[in-house]
């Protein structure tokens, strides 16, 4: 019988044999577009677990299963200290903004994660890998990393999550490592709207997002 790893907002993990894990949606999202992209970065030398293909399905995604933490158990436990969580995530979110879109025309056009946070990045004896592709798409890289700050600051600011401090700590190194690749201009407004549409938030979570949006204005206030 397959062993439950874990339970998301939108997909349960299970261990299923031979070093492979089968990660099922429980809302309507086609794994096959997410084990696509993972199979196209991966062909561009991106650190994401090894798919496979002919075993997943509309529901189900195959991959291979990753030893290590998520980065946020990393951090509970203190493995990893925030500052270098945050420029960790900044090179991830980097390195992912130099492979080309897979199906836009327009050559500024980049593959986006739209998800990247400490919850997505297990820490792997052979470095960091991403996870969760399911919100993947192509467009400005500044979106990108606008909708990770947003994430980051909607935790610091969330009396509920329980490691706000810590995350607020990774995003002032993520936003320090970024530099002016987070632009606070339409970047950040888009990603703010983008949350604030995601059915997978409570209306509470909504309710957060003026604040973490200006938290990240206040902390990166030579770039506002």
């Amino acid at each position: 019988m397959s062993e439950l790893l874990g339970a998301g907002r939108s997909a349960d993990v299970y261990a299923i044999g031979d070093g492979r894990v089968l990660r099922r949606y429980r809302v309507a999202i086609d794994a096959r577009r997410e084990t696509a992209v993972m199979a196209y970065v991966a062909g561009h030398g991106y650190p994401v677990p090894e798919v496979y293909p002919g075993e997943s399905t509309a529901t189900d995604l195959v991959m291979r299963r990753l030893p290590g933490p998520t980065m946020v158990r990393a951090l509970v436990d203190g493995e990893i200290a925030p500052e270098e969580a945050g420029e960790v995530l900044a090179r991830l979110l980097r390195r992912l903004h130099t492979i080309p879109a897979r199906e836009s025309g327009d050559p500024r056009d980049r593959i986006l994660h739209l998800d990247l946070h400490p919850d997505n990045v297990m820490l792997t004896p052979d470095g960091p890998m991403v996870i969760d592709w399911s919100n993947a798409g192509e467009g400005p890289p500044a979106l990108d990393c606008a909708l990770s700050a947003v994430i980051l600051a909607q935790a610091a600011v969330d009396p509920e999550f329980g490691f706000g401090e810590g995350a607020g700590s990774v995003l002032a190194a993520l936003l320090g490592a970024l530099g002016t690749d987070l632009d606070l201009g339409e970047p950040l407004d888009q990603a703010r709207a983008r949350r604030a549409a995601d059915p997978a938030l409570s209306e509470r979570e909504v309710g957060l997002l003026d604040e973490a949006v200006a938290l990240v204005r206040r902390l990166r206030p030579a770039l506002s």
